[in-house]
């Protein structure tokens, strides 16, 4: 009755049609530019995140790692729809008490790209980026981003190929040019550069300024199978990490490895899954130990390697994958290791609820252990986490973490071990503290 009074009286005097058409303009608006609203005044002051020898530190205090990969952060930012899933998972990385996000800062070509072309970028896009990074930082998440892929997904070194074949400057068609190409190599620095030195809209802040980001990794476990001796992918390696610290020098910086050892390396028939893995053209401590890489990388993934053993076999083998790699961050590389991917299929034939849980514990353990012991075990990221509705997404590995209470139970011990171990920082006291301390109780 007040409503039908009202529109009358603003007909009547001409208004009513004006003020739908600015009503329907303000909604163009925001749907356009939404988040250019969106309140970011209450994020928390994050530090930059140092490193002092096998350590890393946070306003002087030792900083452990309780992290997880959500790789799909800018690509469900990039449209209105989805976009309300990086608050709902960052929020709830921020309550189990993780305190580091690894996730994609790449989408070369294709469906919601960053990169349309070398050099040419989609602002939308950059703003989805802005806006994960904004979210991060108001909920206390710190985010590992990482800059290509070595696989095809998301573009990846083969795109960059592809694009320099199709103007004709391209030195060979094979994906591994990406390594030693010149026109290539420009591509890919002149694509850091204007990641690096980005200003996010909503805060105002260069990416290479904002401690809301604890690393950069330069490619996601990178490859160079056509030069198994490994020199072809050490040369771009230092070549790139050189180039990065020239942009960012407040920054962490690590290579993206998944952790196997070379054809000179004396662990390659000892502690490699299988004999392959020395034949990749990475080399886990010669590429990690230049003084340009802050801290070592590995992934964990026994049942993608192996194809001919049980759960309690890859089990075992991946607790020692996993001692053999710190024992190298301490007295090889003397620097952080950091279990960026650790996951278990439920693909696998004889594949049980239970051995993920099982499996998860194994790595946290392993991961406590060095903590409590001062030793370069600084953390690990379980790949990977979603939010509901996202089964598409799902690559047998996923987990939504509140539907699984034992999965979300380990998790979030972990988060209060390592607590008690470092000691509560500013960012995790008021997503933590009181469940840690219920649980005293």
């Amino acid at each position: 009755m007040v409503k039908s009074s009202m529109n009358r009286m603003l007909a009547g005097n001409g208004l009513f049609y004006p003020i739908i058409g600015f009503a329907s303009f303000i909604a163009f608006l925001y749907l356009s530019f939404g988040d250019l609203w969106v309140n970011y005044s209450k994020e928390i002051n994050l530090s930059f995140v140092e490193r002092n020898g096998t350590q890393f530190f946070v306003d002087g205090k030792v900083f452990y790692i309780n992290g997880w990969n959500s790789y799909w952060l800018m690509d469900h930012a990039a449209d209105y729809n989805t976009r309300p899933r990086i608050r709902t998972m960052l929020q709830a990385g921020a309550k189990m008490g993780l305190t580091v996000c690894r996730t994609w800062a790449f989408n070369d070509a294709g469906y919601n790209a960053l990169q349309i072309s070398p050099g040419k970028f989609d602002e939308k896009v950059f703003r989805a980026l802005d806006h994960v990074i904004a979210e991060a930082r108001r909920n206390g998440i710190r985010l590992i981003l990482s800059l290509v892929n070595n696989l095809q997904a998301y573009g990846g070194k083969t795109q960059y190929v592809k694009w320099a074949w199709e103007e004709g400057v391209a030195l060979s068609a094979s994906n591994d040019s990406f390594f030693y190409d010149p026109s290539i190599r420009r591509y890919f620095k002149s694509y850091v550069k204007t990641v690096l030195t980005r200003r996010n809209i909503y805060t105002g802040i260069e990416y290479r300024d904002d401690p809301t980001i604890f690393a950069w990794e330069l490619i996601n476990e990178p490859r160079c199978m056509t030069d198994p001796s490994g020199d072809t992918l050490q040369d771009w390696i230092e070549e790139m990490s050189t180039f990065v610290k020239s942009i960012d020098r407040k920054h962490l910086l690590t290579v993206g490895l998944e952790g196997f050892y070379g054809p000179k390396s004396p662990k390659k028939t000892t502690a490699n899954p299988e004999i392959w893995a020395a034949d990749l053209g990475s080399d886990f401590v010669r590429n990690s130990i230049l003084s340009t890489v802050d801290f070592a990388s590995v992934h964990v993934y026994p049942d993608h390697w192996f194809h001919h053993k049980n759960f309690e076999e890859m089990l075992k083998f991946a607790a020692k994958w996993m001692l053999s790699h710190i024992e190298d961050g301490d007295k090889e590389l003397k620097k952080p290791v950091l279990f960026t991917e650790f996951g278990l299929s439920n693909d696998n034939d004889d594949f049980e609820p239970a051995q993920r849980d099982r499996f998860l514990k194994m790595v946290l353990d392993v991961i406590y252990k060095s903590a409590k012991r001062n030793k370069s075990g600084a953390g690990s990221f379980f790949w990977q986490f979603l939010v509901e509705k996202m089964e598409r997404f799902n690559d047998e590995y996923g987990v939504v973490p509140w539907e699984s209470p034992s999965t979300y139970r380990l998790i979030t011990e972990q988060s209060c071990r390592l607590a008690k171990v470092q000691g509560l920082h500013s960012t995790q006291i008021e997503n933590i503290n009181n469940f840690c301390a219920s649980r005293k109780n």
